[in-house]
């Protein structure tokens, strides 16, 4: 036990050690999508952590706000690709309202980007590939489990499902699962977000009015 109170803990921590980059946001294209591609590109070419991994928050039809951590699978013209399990929470909350918001957060570098906009399904072919990808034991337990449902009260039902499941697969290598659905966000609204020493925080954000993005900076 200690006598120090978690704000004492928490408000002697580090936020950011290292050199931080520069955000010239003088410099910064109109389209927010290219400063996206250019500070991924920049986040692969660091080595920063787990640089795909992206929170996406969604609402459900009773109003209840959700967010969880997914991977961000392939960035295009038309937005931001994620998938999941159409029968998921997040799958029955984009069915309910398409609107969602994402975030990715690269601590070592001090930079997040927030993305707001409609998800909706994509191909089927994409979601066949993007689940023939997955490793095996994961496309056993998407097909063979309830995501985000209580495990049954005996492990033997746990196994039972998931054994079928893959024995399924195993017999059709190419098995995909109706449910399985890749998803696409149209972003309406983008915020690059940079650590700064000097000043707190940089925040740069783009709306989409009609076809033409719009740009502000805001407070930190």
């Amino acid at each position: 036990m200690t006598d120090v109170s978690w704000r004492e803990r928490l408000q002697s921590l580090t936020v950011f050690s290292g050199q931080l980059p520069t955000f010239d946001t003088d410099a910064a294209p109109s389209d927010p999508n290219e400063l996206l591609t250019e500070w991924l590109g920049f986040a692969l070419e660091k080595e920063v952590s787990q640089p795909h991994a992206m929170s996406i928050a969604t609402v459900s039809s009773e109003g209840a706000p959700s967010t969880r951590t997914l991977l961000l699978k392939d960035v295009t013209p038309e937005g931001l690709w994620f998938a999941s399990l159409s029968s998921s929470p997040k799958g029955r909350d984009l069915a309910h309202n398409p609107r969602a918001a994402l975030l990715l957060y690269w601590r070592e570098q001090g930079r997040q980007i927030r993305v707001v906009g409609d998800a909706e399904p994509g191909s089927r072919e994409l979601a066949r590939i993007d689940f023939l990808k997955r490793h095996p034991n994961a496309r056993a337990i998407a097909a063979g489990g309830q995501q985000s449902e209580p495990l049954p009260a005996s492990d033997d039902d746990y196994l039972s499902a998931v054994g079928a499941a893959r024995e399924r697969i195993d017999a059709d290598p190419d098995y995909v699962p109706d449910e399985w659905q890749a998803y696409l966000l149209r972003p309406v609204e983008f915020e690059f977000w940079q650590a700064d020493r000097t000043r707190d925080q940089l925040r740069l954000r783009y709306r989409l009015d009609g076809d033409v993005w719009v740009r502000d900076l805001l407070w930190p």
